[in-house]
């Protein structure tokens, strides 16, 4: 999963939108939003940036053999007529 900014840092930004007047349900509203951002990210089955890296690199490679079979193929063709 690609590594999201940590989620405390993310709840301690949000909780800063809340007035002050909810005192001790501060906490309470603070640990659902955890919980919610938790499975929210959960759910989006995000790829970490080496697993992208490793996709990356196996499709460049099967882009690079495609495109040399393409060529050899032509050339087989180019040998018929």
């Amino acid at each position: 999963m690609i590594q999201p900014p940590p989620i405390d840092q993310l709840i301690g930004q949000l909780s800063k939108s809340i007035p002050q007047g909810f005192g001790d349900q501060n906490d309470q509203i603070k640990q659902q939003m955890k919980s919610i951002l938790s499975r929210w990210l959960e759910e989006m089955d995000f790829v970490t940036r080496e697993e992208f890296e490793v996709q990356k690199a196996v499709l460049q490679k099967t882009r690079q053999k495609l495109d040399e079979l393409s060529q050899r193929l032509d050339e087989i063709d180019a040998g018929h007529d």
